[in-house]
């Protein structure tokens, strides 16, 4: 299950586990024009882990989860 809510300055995506247990911590998106943050608790330390994401990191990130095993590179402009 996901939940999406927009806020004044950035889209906030929440994933919860619905999965078979042990189930994780929410998983907290947040995505600012920016970057792009990733939340999640750490229940062992009781403290909030968080990851901070460039726009284009994102990007391939979204295409490495479509690819096969390999090294690959966006590129502006056609190699010559």
């Amino acid at each position: 299950m996901f939940t999406i809510e927009h806020e004044f300055d950035s889209t906030v995506i929440t994933l919860v586990d619905e999965g078979a247990t042990p189930l994780q911590e929410d998983v907290v998106i947040n995505s600012f024009a920016e970057c792009i943050t990733i939340e999640q608790l750490d229940a062992r330390t009781d403290r909030m882990q968080r990851i901070t994401l460039s726009p284009e990191q994102i990007r391939d990130l979204s295409a490495a989860l479509d690819l096969p095993e390999g090294i690959y590179q966006f590129r502006d402009t056609p190699p010559e």
